[in-house]
């Protein structure tokens, strides 16, 4: 895949993020009370008694290592598409290989249907654009952060010669 390719699927994938952190993933509907939640606000609702040591992964884990995952690689992919090395590329390769196995969107969404199920046997459950929006992310997140990142130094040392050639 080239790296016009790459750009695009990681544009794709922050869409599909900022849309799932957006919008709720689920609307629970009990006798006649209706509440609806986003990400942010079921993490910021396990920073409330006993689950408070779940709210800091769970946050981590399902927003802010993917936001800096897509954000980081949108970053050295738009340079590269101008044929520009980007600023901190090699730091910024080191926190992508670092954040590669702590993205855990899939568990998330996983951990969401799961209570989504058993939740439906209480309460009338309605996923939101959110959870779609989620999923569609993960498999996108997944696709973008599952590539070799090693392409993209081959990328990088193309999108040089190729300005070099031009000056």
């Amino acid at each position: 895949m080239s790296a016009d390719g790459w750009l695009a699927l990681t544009i794709a994938a922050g869409v599909m993020f900022l849309i799932a952190n957006s919008y709720p993933v689920l609307q629970i509907n009990l006798q006649g009370i209706h509440n609806e939640t986003t990400l942010w606000q079921a993490a910021s609702a396990l920073a409330q008694g006993l689950t408070v040591p779940l709210a800091v992964p769970a946050a981590l884990f399902i927003i802010l290592v993917p936001f800096l995952q897509i954000s980081l690689l949108g970053w050295v992919l738009a340079y590269s598409r101008v044929g520009r090395r980007a600023p901190g590329f090699v730091y910024v390769m080191r926190i992508l290989g670092i954040l590669r196995p702590w993205s855990m969107v899939e568990v998330g969404l996983l951990g969401i249907l799961i209570a989504a199920i058993k939740l439906s046997k209480l309460a009338d459950i309605v996923l939101g654009a959110g959870i779609w929006a989620m999923a569609a992310s993960m498999i996108l997140i997944t696709i973008v952060s599952k590539r070799d990142l090693s392409s993209l130094w081959d990328i990088d040392e193309y999108s040089r010669q190729r300005t070099t050639a031009r000056v």
